[in-house]
């Protein structure tokens, strides 16, 4: 469908997918308003007013060319990502995984989209949505109350649920010169990259004194309109540890792959905590996000080898995550089925994570552009990483939706079986960036930023 040229974008949230998406659009030659509630109104989990804060981890997850992570990154530097250039001139050392400084990484992106002549920034909170007017809803998983009831109203003419939630958790963060290094040693898993990571070793008695320990703190109390309903791949340790003994020694424990350097023998568990900033004067405890009581944690967490003395920065809290029931909602397109003018991004739209964040920010973005200046928006092929994570969130059974991160299960299979796992993933990434380069170069007829034609 398309609208009057030039129609001014509205982008509500400025968060990660909402600053792609603004970025997108104007780059696009589309005039963009971008709306951010902080810091009129804030929200349980962040702690500034900068545009694409990251309130749970640092990670952006693996840059290890042929995984999943890697393929849709790879897609994104390829469509001109404003937010993972940003990433990588912030990052921080973490192995093989793309970390950073998220201060400097938050401050960037401020400045980038506030020196952006084509974008005009509205520090005020946005209640109504106007189903004509060309809009990206990008407010992520901590949607005001307000807007939550905004966009029930938009959704009321589906049969299936509105929009769902559920509980997700922050990890703690330490400074580092309070870590003992004389019990910890430096490792990447199976020296994958370099070693980043400070591993703190536990014996099979350490880790039984530990596990007792946490079984046993208290929680956060649930308030009585609460219902817990976590993501599964971001349980609490607490919760992770009440599945079983030894769930956490399979978990964000494993100690497979970090043989300690001084015995040559792999722990019996291992906690990882990964460089929080390019000061390298803190680190997050990788995995441990939590739901106990700010002392309890402090109490717990000191009988990990390395941090029985340990300062704080921040403990671990729990926050609720909102997001549509996007398969009843959306189309491929990112627009809604029942108000094409009206497109979701981010987290609220079912996925999970921040390139994946990001990506969706992305895609919304340039179906956006295209629309207001008198184009149509298409979706990414298939075979794609960015095409089968929209398909997922699109195209997914309705009743039980659960968002997701990107892996290679939600990728096509290959026409011709093969056996090798790495080298199924080597033909599936190159099958996908030859589809997302010829798609991509003919999305560019509608591009008015010469800079796009670059790779």
């Amino acid at each position: 469908m398309k609208v009057d040229l030039h129609k001014k974008v509205r982008v509500i949230g400025a968060g990660l997918a909402g600053s792609e998406a603004a970025w997108q659009c104007a780059r696009r030659g589309a005039a963009v308003e971008l709306f951010e509630m902080r810091p009129l109104r804030t929200t349980p989990a962040h702690q500034t007013d900068s545009f694409a804060e990251l309130v749970c981890s640092n990670s952006l997850k693996s840059e290890s060319e042929n995984t999943a992570p890697w393929l849709l990154k790879e897609e994104m530097r390829r469509a001109g990502s404003l937010l993972l250039k940003i990433a990588r001139e912030t990052a921080v050392p973490a192995g093989h995984a793309l970390a950073v400084d998220r201060v400097e990484f938050s401050r960037r992106v401020t400045d980038a989209i506030s020196r952006e002549p084509l974008i005009a920034i509205r520090r005020e909170e946005v209640t109504q949505i106007e189903a004509d007017q060309l809009t990206i809803v990008s407010t992520g998983p901590l949607t005001s109350d307000a807007l939550c009831s905004e966009i029930a109203r938009l959704c009321a003419t589906s049969s299936a649920h509105s929009h769902l939630y559920f509980y997700d958790s922050i990890s703690p963060i330490v400074e580092a010169d309070s870590i003992d290094m004389s019990k910890v040693y430096l490792a990447a898993r199976y020296d994958k990259g370099s070693a980043d990571y400070i591993n703190c070793p536990m014996s099979k008695d350490e880790y039984d004194r530990f596990y007792d320990a946490l079984l046993a703190a208290h929680s956060v109390e649930q308030k009585d309109w609460e219902n817990l309903n976590y993501f599964e791949s971001c349980l609490p340790i607490e919760e992770i540890a009440r599945r079983g003994r030894d769930t956490l020694r399979f978990g964000p424990m494993k100690p497979v792959g970090l043989k300690d350097p001084r015995t040559g023998r792999m722990p019996y568990a291992v906690v990882q905590l990964r460089q929080e900033n390019l000061r390298a004067d803190s680190y997050n405890l990788v995995g441990f996000q939590n739901h106990l009581k700010f002392g309890e944690q402090a109490r717990v967490l000191s009988l990990i080898p390395g941090l029985e003395s340990a300062r704080f920065l921040r403990y671990g809290q729990i926050h609720r995550n909102t997001y549509i029931n996007a398969p009843a909602l959306l189309n491929p397109t990112l627009q809604m089925k029942a108000h094409p003018h009206v497109l979701f991004a981010g987290q609220i739209c079912g996925v999970e994570g921040y390139v994946e964040s990001i990506a969706t920010g992305l895609m919304a973005g340039m179906n956006a552009a295209a629309l207001a200046i008198g184009g149509e928006p298409a979706p990414p092929p298939r075979a794609t990483a960015f095409g089968s994570l929209i398909h997922y969130i699109t195209q997914a059974e309705n009743k039980n939706f659960q968002p997701a991160n990107i892996t290679f299960d939600l990728l096509p299979a290959l026409d011709t079986r093969v056996r090798d796992r790495k080298e199924r993933h080597r033909q599936q990434c190159e099958l996908a960036l030859r589809e997302f380069d010829e798609w991509y170069s003919r999305r560019l007829g509608q591009a008015t930023d010469p800079t796009l034609h670059a790779k």
